[in-house]
């Protein structure tokens, strides 16, 4: 019996998700993270609720709210719409199989090979749309603890430090879910090397891992914000 995966398929996909959560890690969790732009981005999140906090109107903070959620929404319908196309894919599957098999014998195996790589790009795009959505929702909470925040009379209180601590912090986790949803979606390219085969598939995840590590600790941006730090 012809399996549909061989040892280099199923090392290659590991590979793959090595790339994905280990990019993640650097940038979240290892001891490098404090290099990271999305730190550097983090303590903005917490100076900029402080500030909030000094002002009698908030409505420029609300209304920063509501941009970052429009953004967050953007992507959240467009894992969606991604997530549309792969059933559209899966639907048509029998007239790829009758393009590819004029070219070149087309296995069960091969057919079968191909329906699993696009249930795994669906996957990532529902893993995308989850943390999108949850992202949508912190922000949401954000900015009812923003509109929480006692009055600026009260900066120098207990309250007013624990209401900022909420805020930011909730803050901070919206900013992680879309920083989590946006990655999978960059790392969903890199999948796509799959359709062409185990090697393409490792090279394609590695240099798009490569990549979002090059703008977390070496772009113009984190360069910037350590200038200035």
């Amino acid at each position: 019996m012809t399996t549909a995966f061989t040892p280099f398929d199923i090392a290659s996909f590991v590979w793959f998700l090595a790339m994905w959560f280990g990019q993640a890690w650097l940038t979240e969790k290892s001891r490098w993270a404090k290099y990271s732009l999305t730190h550097f981005i983090n303590i903005g999140r917490h100076g900029w609720v402080r500030q909030a906090a000094t002002r009698d109107l908030r409505m420029v903070d609300t209304a920063i709210v509501a941009g970052l959620q429009n953004g967050t929404a953007f992507f959240a319908s467009t894992s969606l719409l991604a997530i549309g196309g792969g059933f559209t894919l899966l639907n048509s599957i029998d007239h790829a199989v009758g393009v590819v098999s004029a070219l070149s014998e087309i296995t069960a195996a091969d057919r079968t090979a191909f329906e699993f790589k696009v249930v795994g790009l669906l996957g990532i795009y529902a893993y995308a749309f989850f943390k999108f959505g949850w992202a949508y929702r912190m922000f949401n909470f954000g900015s009812i603890l923003l509109g929480a925040l006692p009055p600026p009379a009260e900066a120098e209180t207990t309250d007013m430090d624990k209401a900022v601590a909420r805020a930011s912090s909730i803050i901070v986790v919206a900013g992680t879910n879309f920083n989590r949803g946006l990655r999978a979606f960059f790392m969903s390219i890199g999948y796509l090397g799959c359709f062409l085969g185990p090697l393409p598939l490792i090279a394609s995840s590695t240099f798009i891992a490569v990549v979002l590590a090059r703008r977390q600790f070496t772009s113009n941006a984190v360069k910037a914000m350590r200038r200035y730090e």
